[in-house]
Protein backbone atom coordinates (compact mmCIF):
# COMPACT_ATOMS: atom_id res chain seq x y z
CA UNK A 1 0.00 0.00 0.00
CA UNK A 2 2.88 2.44 0.98
CA UNK A 3 4.70 2.26 -2.91
CA UNK A 4 0.89 2.68 -4.26
CA UNK A 5 0.76 5.82 -1.97
CA UNK A 6 3.94 7.09 -3.06
CA UNK A 7 2.82 6.93 -7.40
CA UNK A 8 -0.41 8.71 -6.11
CA UNK A 9 1.93 11.23 -4.35
CA UNK A 10 4.32 11.90 -6.58
CA UNK A 11 1.64 12.36 -9.45
CA UNK A 12 -0.11 14.68 -7.07
CA UNK A 13 3.19 16.99 -7.12
CA UNK A 14 3.51 16.73 -10.93
CA UNK A 15 0.29 18.09 -11.60
CA UNK A 16 0.34 21.32 -8.14
CA UNK A 17 3.88 21.92 -9.86
CA UNK A 18 2.35 22.31 -13.41
CA UNK A 19 -0.43 23.49 -12.14
CA UNK A 20 1.52 26.90 -10.39
CA UNK A 21 3.44 26.51 -13.60
CA UNK A 22 0.44 28.12 -15.67
CA UNK A 23 -0.42 30.35 -12.46
CA UNK A 24 2.54 31.93 -12.43
CA UNK A 25 2.92 32.68 -16.61
CA UNK A 26 -0.57 33.21 -17.12
CA UNK A 27 -0.28 36.43 -15.58
CA UNK A 28 2.81 37.05 -17.46
CA UNK A 29 0.57 36.72 -20.72
CA UNK A 30 -1.92 39.12 -19.64
CA UNK A 31 0.78 41.82 -19.04
CA UNK A 32 2.31 41.15 -22.25
CA UNK A 33 -1.18 41.24 -23.44
CA UNK A 34 -1.78 45.04 -21.92
CA UNK A 35 1.56 46.25 -23.30
CA UNK A 36 0.78 45.27 -26.88
CA UNK A 37 -2.41 47.44 -26.10
CA UNK A 38 -0.16 50.60 -26.04
CA UNK A 39 1.35 49.50 -29.59
CA UNK A 40 0.44 51.09 -32.76
CA UNK A 41 -1.61 49.34 -35.25
CA UNK A 42 -0.74 47.14 -36.85
CA UNK A 43 1.73 45.51 -33.89
CA UNK A 44 -1.08 46.08 -31.27
CA UNK A 45 -3.16 43.53 -33.26
CA UNK A 46 -0.76 41.16 -34.71
CA UNK A 47 0.74 41.00 -31.14
CA UNK A 48 -2.51 40.44 -29.18
CA UNK A 49 -4.20 37.81 -31.24
CA UNK A 50 -1.20 35.77 -30.87
CA UNK A 51 -1.02 36.21 -26.74
CA UNK A 52 -4.11 35.15 -26.76
CA UNK A 53 -3.62 32.20 -28.60
CA UNK A 54 -0.67 31.38 -26.55
CA UNK A 55 -2.64 32.07 -23.55
CA UNK A 56 -5.58 30.25 -24.87
CA UNK A 57 -3.39 27.05 -24.96
CA UNK A 58 -1.18 28.05 -21.59
CA UNK A 59 -4.60 27.84 -19.79
CA UNK A 60 -6.54 24.87 -20.92
CA UNK A 61 -3.79 22.69 -22.48
CA UNK A 62 -2.06 23.15 -19.29
CA UNK A 63 -3.44 24.66 -16.39
CA UNK A 64 -6.76 23.70 -16.14
CA UNK A 65 -5.85 19.96 -16.84
CA UNK A 66 -3.12 20.44 -13.89
CA UNK A 67 -5.25 21.96 -11.21
CA UNK A 68 -8.01 18.93 -12.05
CA UNK A 69 -5.98 16.18 -11.69
CA UNK A 70 -3.75 17.92 -8.75
CA UNK A 71 -7.26 17.68 -7.05
CA UNK A 72 -8.27 14.52 -8.03
CA UNK A 73 -5.34 12.94 -6.56
CA UNK A 74 -5.47 15.87 -3.57
CA UNK A 75 -8.89 13.68 -2.30
CA UNK A 76 -7.38 10.31 -3.42
CA UNK A 77 -4.58 10.81 -0.85
CA UNK A 78 -7.08 11.80 1.33
CA UNK A 79 -8.88 8.67 0.78
CA UNK A 80 -6.00 6.87 1.47
CA UNK A 81 -5.05 8.97 4.37
CA UNK A 82 -8.45 9.94 6.14
CA UNK A 83 -6.48 10.81 9.77
CA UNK A 84 -5.28 13.54 7.89
CA UNK A 85 -8.54 15.53 7.79
CA UNK A 86 -8.03 15.31 11.63
CA UNK A 87 -4.93 17.20 11.75
CA UNK A 88 -5.02 21.46 12.37
CA UNK A 89 -2.47 22.00 9.63
CA UNK A 90 -4.14 19.96 6.90
CA UNK A 91 -6.95 21.95 8.15
CA UNK A 92 -5.08 25.31 7.00
CA UNK A 93 -3.71 23.70 3.77
CA UNK A 94 -6.94 22.98 2.69
CA UNK A 95 -8.31 26.48 3.31
CA UNK A 96 -5.37 28.03 1.01
CA UNK A 97 -6.09 25.45 -1.72
CA UNK A 98 -9.55 26.80 -1.71
CA UNK A 99 -7.62 30.44 -2.11
CA UNK A 100 -5.91 28.68 -4.46
CA UNK A 101 -9.27 27.83 -6.69
CA UNK A 102 -10.25 31.17 -6.20
CA UNK A 103 -7.12 33.10 -7.60
CA UNK A 104 -7.19 30.16 -10.56
CA UNK A 105 -10.86 31.20 -11.06
CA UNK A 106 -10.59 34.41 -11.03
CA UNK A 107 -7.33 34.11 -13.85
CA UNK A 108 -10.08 32.44 -15.46
CA UNK A 109 -12.43 35.37 -15.74
CA UNK A 110 -9.90 37.81 -16.13
CA UNK A 111 -8.21 35.10 -19.00
CA UNK A 112 -12.16 34.83 -20.58
CA UNK A 113 -11.86 38.80 -20.69
CA UNK A 114 -8.84 39.15 -22.17
CA UNK A 115 -9.74 36.57 -25.20
CA UNK A 116 -12.68 39.57 -26.03
CA UNK A 117 -10.28 42.02 -25.63
CA UNK A 118 -11.80 43.84 -22.54
CA UNK A 119 -8.51 44.86 -20.94
CA UNK A 120 -9.33 47.14 -17.66
CA UNK A 121 -6.06 46.61 -16.08
CA UNK A 122 -2.21 47.76 -15.66
CA UNK A 123 0.49 45.97 -15.86
CA UNK A 124 1.38 47.20 -13.36
CA UNK A 125 -2.07 45.31 -11.54
CA UNK A 126 -0.86 42.02 -13.12
CA UNK A 127 2.50 42.49 -11.89
CA UNK A 128 0.96 42.45 -7.96
CA UNK A 129 -1.75 40.20 -8.85
CA UNK A 130 1.28 37.87 -10.67
CA UNK A 131 2.60 37.70 -6.88
CA UNK A 132 -0.51 36.03 -5.62
CA UNK A 133 0.09 32.78 -6.18
CA UNK A 134 3.95 32.88 -4.66
CA UNK A 135 2.43 33.76 -1.74
CA UNK A 136 -0.05 30.72 -1.93
CA UNK A 137 3.13 28.65 -2.69
CA UNK A 138 5.07 29.57 -0.03
CA UNK A 139 2.55 29.08 2.42
CA UNK A 140 0.98 25.82 1.50
CA UNK A 141 5.14 24.47 1.01
CA UNK A 142 5.86 25.39 4.48
CA UNK A 143 2.89 24.10 6.16
CA UNK A 144 2.76 20.85 4.63
CA UNK A 145 6.38 20.37 5.57
CA UNK A 146 6.25 21.55 8.77
CA UNK A 147 2.96 20.82 9.82
CA UNK A 148 2.69 20.33 13.24
CA UNK A 149 6.01 22.14 14.27
CA UNK A 150 5.02 25.40 12.36
CA UNK A 151 5.08 28.17 14.54
CA UNK A 152 2.74 31.15 13.36
CA UNK A 153 3.83 33.96 14.66
CA UNK A 154 6.37 32.89 12.55
CA UNK A 155 5.20 31.92 9.53
CA UNK A 156 2.73 34.79 9.63
CA UNK A 157 5.84 37.32 10.08
CA UNK A 158 7.69 35.18 7.07
CA UNK A 159 4.66 35.86 4.60
CA UNK A 160 4.37 39.38 5.34
CA UNK A 161 8.33 39.70 5.26
CA UNK A 162 8.25 37.50 1.42
CA UNK A 163 5.24 40.32 0.92
CA UNK A 164 7.42 43.37 1.40
CA UNK A 165 10.50 42.12 -0.59
CA UNK A 166 8.58 41.11 -3.54
CA UNK A 167 6.66 44.48 -3.52
CA UNK A 168 10.17 46.43 -3.02
CA UNK A 169 11.23 43.94 -6.08
CA UNK A 170 8.13 45.40 -7.99
CA UNK A 171 9.30 49.04 -6.83
CA UNK A 172 12.96 48.37 -8.38
CA UNK A 173 12.28 46.62 -11.50
CA UNK A 174 9.78 49.19 -12.32
CA UNK A 175 12.65 52.11 -11.83
CA UNK A 176 15.47 50.01 -14.12
CA UNK A 177 12.36 49.37 -16.64
CA UNK A 178 11.26 53.34 -16.93
CA UNK A 179 15.58 53.75 -17.09
CA UNK A 180 15.43 51.37 -20.07
CA UNK A 181 11.79 50.00 -21.63
CA UNK A 182 13.82 47.00 -23.12
CA UNK A 183 15.01 45.21 -19.88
Amino acid sequence: MSEYYNYIKALHLIFVITWFAGLFYIPRLFIYHIEAWQKPSPDKEILSEQLKLMTKRLWYIITWPSAVLATIFAIWLLILQPGWLQQPWMHIKLAFVVLLIAYHLRNHWIFKKFQKDEINYTSNYMRIWNEGATLILFSVVFLVILKGTFNWIFGVLGIIVLGVLLMLGMKLYKRIRKKNPNA
